[in-house]
């Protein structure tokens, strides 16, 4: 059982006589530096000149300052842009303006764990990953709540690195819900793993077959549509608010002995065999690889799959009937924070 720390583990003066830089101001970034604020924590934004979300961080009542002069201003820094963009940022803007002693935090373990970044060995290296999207940490916080979070160190320069990213943990709220440590290798690892074959993976490519699958036998478009997408949020907040049990105790009996009986005939001994090859391509940093050589190209895979996604008819389906239902507000990828 991993340790779990609370409120009463962590020192919030510790946190409190720092000067915090975060750097991004998307879904994480924007929870991060205003729940630090309304902690009384001294803290700026690090944004690019020209960035879009300088305006709504300014708006929020947060200074925004170039990266360079964030990090230069700062002893503990937060690295909140995504993971193909933060070596080439550590080495432009974050490296050479480090100074002995500071604190650099992560929310997710990649470029520590597979190499793109290797801080020097006078500072602290830590993670704070909050595990749930920036707009629920900061509700949460704003409700007197917080979201549970995970801590590692990676590097404790000073002696002091655990208890001052603890700190950092409870200025966000993590410390209200509980933080679970862990280490940047096993966080990265889970973290890609889930991600690929069970929450983004293997839940849309499942989507799309038993859409296809329906509708190749002749079934209506609008009803492959509710049952493989739509309801779908039915049975995962059941999962989330109880796990497996509850949610096979809240649906019918059929439902439940067609679970049973035929979810093994989808996720078989090859599916399970193919897992394995993933989390062996996670482990040796192979996808880490492809993915950097793929982002360094251009991301045409990427950007090509990303295209051809919202001409799937179960996209195009799924835009035609939400309009029907007004309980939903509809999110396009063009949302942000």
């Amino acid at each position: 059982m991993p340790t779990m720390y609370y409120e009463g583990d962590a020192d919030p003066a510790l946190i409190a006589r720092r000067r915090v830089a975060i750097l991004g101001f998307g879904s994480q970034g924007h929870a991060h530096a205003m729940n630090l604020k309304d902690s009384g924590v001294d803290v700026v934004v690090g944004l690019r000149d020209g960035s879009p979300r300088a305006a709504r961080a300014a708006e929020a009542g947060l200074k925004v300052v170039d990266p360079a002069t964030a990090v230069d201003w700062a002893d503990v820094i937060m690295v909140l842009v995504p993971d193909q963009v933060q070596p080439e940022l550590y080495e432009d803007v974050i490296a050479p303006n480090l100074n002995p002693g500071d604190l650099l935090l992560f929310a997710h373990g990649f470029s520590i764990r597979f190499g793109y970044i290797t801080p020097p060995p006078d500072v602290d290296v830590a993670m704070i990953a909050p595990k749930g999207p920036g707009h629920l940490v900061r509700r949460q916080y704003v409700e007197g709540s917080g979201v549970p979070a995970l801590i590692a160190v990676h590097q404790d320069a000073t002696g002091n690195a655990k208890a001052v990213a603890l700190s950092y943990a409870h200025g966000i709220g993590g410390t209200r819900a509980g933080v679970i440590e862990t280490t940047f290798s096993d966080e990265a690892e889970t973290d890609l793993f889930g991600e690929q074959v069970i929450l983004c993976g293997g839940i849309d490519s499942m989507i799309r077959a038993a859409f296809e699958t329906l509708t190749e036998a002749g079934y209506a478009e609008e009803m492959a549509y509710f049952e493989v997408l739509h309801e779908l949020k039915l049975i995962v907040d059941l999962l989330y608010e109880g796990g497996i049990s509850w949610m096979r105790h809240s649906v019918s009996d059929t439902a439940e002995y067609g679970d049973i009986t035929r979810g093994p005939r989808i996720v078989t001994d090859e599916t399970k065999a193919e897992m394995r090859r993933i989390l062996d391509e996670i482990q040796t940093g192979a996808f880490a690889r492809e993915w950097m050589d793929e982002y360094r190209a251009g991301a045409p895979n990427l950007l090509a799959a990303r295209a051809a996604v919202t001409e799937h008819p179960v996209e195009r389906v799924g835009r035609e009937l939400r309009p029907m239902m007004p309980f939903l507000v509809e999110k396009v990828p063009a949302d942000d924070v």
